[in-house]
C-alpha cells in the first residue's frame, strides 16, 4: 500500500454537469421524495423534495432538505442542503420528521414551508415552520411556525400564488384537507381556514395549480401500496371542488406525492417511487418526472410513468470549470487499497479514502462534489467534509467493477483555503473510486 500523501489537484476544463440524468428517477445520489416544483424569475425550475436517510428506519428519520434545479429538464444541479432539524429552535428535540415541504416567493423573499413536530409525541404536535431567504436555494433562516393551525396529523403544506398576487395556503393529512388565504406577510392566515369540499378519498399531499382559468387540486388517496394521485377542479381557489378521478396510478410505493408545473410550454408531473431501493422496509424513495397532458376540456390524461423521463427543453447552462482530484493520490486505509490508478474495496465502515488540500478558493462557499466510481452491485458511500458527516450516498451499479461510468453528485459548503474530503464505506457492497471532481456554485 502507498504511504499517505496529499492528493494533487488538476484543473480541467470540460463539459461538466453537476447531475445529468435523462431517466427516472432523475436524482439518484441520495433518496428523495415528495417533490415540490416551481419556476422562478431566473428561468430555472426548482424542485424542493424531502430526504429519506439511508440506512432506512422509516419516516421518523427524515431530515436534511436539499434543493435541485434545471434549465433544460435533463441536467439537474444539486443546490445543496438548505435546512435540517437541528436548525429548528422550536422543533422536536429528537429531530427527524422533516416531511414534505413547499416554497413560495413574494416581494423579494422566498418562503420555505415545512411540517415538523414540536414535541416527542409527534403526531398531535405538528407545526408548519417557515424559513426565509433572498435566494431560491441557499441562505435560508428558520424562523417560527404558523400560528393557529391544527396540529393533529395536518402536514404537507402547499402555497399557491394566484395570478392576481393573492397567496393561498393548504395542508392536510389523516383524510382532512383545509385551505385559506394568506396575509401579505405570507406566514399568517387571513380569516379562517375552511374544509376543501368535494374531494373523494382524500388522504394527504395537497397540491394546487391553475391552467386556462381552471383551478386544480391534486392529492394522494388512501390505497396503501396502491396509493394513487387523484384530482378535482373548481372555478375558485378554495372550491367547492368537482372530483375528476385518478391521473397518476400506483408507483408501487408506500406513499404517493406529486406536484404539477408548467415549464417552457410543457406541463410536468413530479412524483416519487422506490425503483432504486426496491424495499418495503422504511422509506427509501426517489423523485421522478413525466409529461402531463390535458384534453381540450381540461381533463388530465392518465400519466404514463416512464423509466426514460422527459426530453430536454431549451439549452443547458454553460459548462463549469472543475478541479480533478485523483483517488490513487489520496490517503487510504481500513481495507481500501490502491489498485493501479484507482481505489478498490471501499465497503466496510472503517474503509476510507481521504482527499487532503481540496481547495475552497479564497472565499469558500457551495461546491458540487462528483465521485466517479465503478461497482458491479449496489453500494453506498459515506461523505464527510472537514469531519462533518453529510449523508450516505448511493453508488448505483455500473456495467462491471472497472467500468467507471458511475457518478455520485452532492453539494456541500467548503471553507476558504484547504478542505478535507473523506469517503467511507457504507457497509453495503464494494465500490471502486477513480477520482472526484469539485466545481463551485456561485
Amino acid at each position: 500500500m502507498k504511504k499517505s500523501i496529499a492528493c494533487q489537484a488538476i484543473l480541467v476544463t470540460l463539459l461538466f454537469s453537476e447531475a445529468c440524468f435523462s431517466q427516472n428517477p432523475f436524482i439518484t445520489s441520495i433518496y428523495t421524495a415528495d417533490p415540490s416544483a416551481h419556476v422562478w424569475a431566473d428561468g430555472r425550475l426548482y424542485v424542493y423534495p424531502s430526504h429519506d436517510l439511508d440506512p432506512a428506519r422509516g419516516c421518523d428519520l427524515m431530515d436534511r432538505y436539499h434543493v435541485y434545479s434545471t434549465d433544460d429538464m435533463v441536467n439537474w444541479r444539486d443546490e445543496g442542503e438548505i435546512l435540517n432539524a437541528s436548525q429548528v429552535s422550536w422543533g422536536r428535540k429528537e429531530g427527524g420528521f422533516m416531511w414534505a415541504p413547499d416554497c413560495a416567493y413574494k416581494n423579494g423573499t422566498y418562503y420555505y414551508y415545512f411540517p415538523h413536530p414540536s414535541e416527542t409525541k409527534w403526531n398531535n404536535t405538528w407545526k408548519i415552520g417557515v424559513a426565509t431567504s433572498k435566494k431560491p436555494a441557499s441562505d435560508f433562516t428558520s424562523g417560527s411556525y404558523m400560528e393557529g393551525l391544527d396540529g393533529n396529523s395536518m402536514i404537507d403544506p402547499c402555497v399557491f400564488m394566484d395570478t392576481d398576487g393573492q397567496a393561498y395556503f393548504y395542508y392536510g393529512g389523516g383524510s382532512k384537507c383545509a385551505g385559506g388565504k394568506l396575509k401579505d406577510n405570507m406566514i399568517e392566515i387571513d380569516g379562517a381556514l375552511q374544509k376543501m369540499e368535494g374531494l373523494v378519498d382524500f388522504h394527504e399531499a395537497t397540491w394546487v395549480f391553475k391552467r386556462n382559468g381552471i383551478y386544480y387540486l391534486t392529492y394522494a388517496d388512501n390505497h396503501g401500496r396502491e396509493n394513487q394521485l387523484r384530482y378535482a377542479t373548481s372555478s375558485s381557489p378554495l372550491g367547492p371542488w368537482n372530483y375528476q378521478g385518478v391521473f397518476l396510478g400506483s408507483t408501487d410505493c408506500d406513499t404517493n406525492h406529486g406536484s404539477v408545473v408548467e415549464y417552457k410550454g410543457k406541463w410536468y408531473i413530479f412524483y416519487h417511487n422506490q425503483s432504486i431501493s426496491n424495499t418495503g422496509q422504511g422509506n427509501l424513495r426517489s423523485i421522478c418526472v413525466d409529461e402531463l397532458h390535458f384534453n381540450d376540456d381540461g381533463i388530465i390524461q392518465l400519466v404514463n410513468q416512464t423509466k426514460t423521463g422527459v426530453a430536454a427543453v431549451g439549452k443547458a447552462s454553460p459548462a463549469k470549470k472543475a478541479t480533478k482530484y485523483e483517488a490513487e493520490k489520496a490517503s487510504v486505509g481500513g481495507g481500501a487499497s490502491i489498485n493501479g490508478n484507482f481505489i478498490t474495496n471501499l465497503k466496510a465502515a472503517d474503509s476510507y479514502i481521504t482527499f487532503s488540500n481540496v481547495s475552497g478558493g479564497k472565499k469558500g462557499g457551495r461546491a458540487t462534489i462528483t465521485i466517479t466510481h465503478a461497482n458491479a452491485t449496489y453500494g453506498r458511500i459515506k461523505l464527510l467534509v472537514n469531519d462533518v458527516d453529510h449523508s450516505m450516498l448511493n453508488a448505483l451499479a455500473t456495467a462491471n467493477a472497472t467500468a467507471f461510468t458511475g457518478k455520485v453528485v452532492f453539494t456541500v459548503k467548503l471553507n476558504a483555503g484547504n478542505n478535507t474530503i473523506r469517503l467511507e464505506g457504507g457497509g453495503k457492497d464494494n465500490v471502486n473510486v477513480d477520482y472526484i471532481m469539485i466545481a463551485p456554485i456561485k
